[in-house]
């Protein structure tokens, strides 16, 4: 699958880690994110917005996880959700290309 954007949202409760994380992922070119602390705002803003990955953070537990990754994929079934544990710049990339991988999915400009 090809697309123009990959549009990514990270949930989290550490407000400042939030903030370094939404400023990694909109740093890369093809990239859109939003950063949100609780599962509430997760859910309304997979409500409102199409997200095609969503990033689970520092202070979800696993009992969490499961439910909102049920809930969000009840929203929208399509969309990709996974843990991120941190540490990085270059982890979070690698995560991120690992899951375009993993799905085959090709990050394309507009004018290719």
């Amino acid at each position: 699958m090809e697309i123009n954007k990959l549009h990514i949202l990270a949930v989290g409760r550490n407000a400042e880690i939030m903030e370094v994380v939404s400023r990694l992922i909109n740093s890369h070119k093809n990239w859109v994110g939003t950063a949100v602390l609780t599962d509430e705002e997760a859910i309304a803003a997979c409500g409102s917005e199409h997200y095609d990955l969503v990033l689970l953070g520092g202070g979800i537990t696993e009992e969490e996880a499961v439910l909102l990754k049920e809930r969000l994929q009840e929203q929208n079934s399509s969309v990709i959700v996974i843990r991120h544990y941190g540490g990085g710049s270059g982890l979070l990339e690698n995560e991120i290309l690992s899951v375009l991988e993993q799905y085959n999915i090709r990050l394309v400009d507009a004018g290719d």
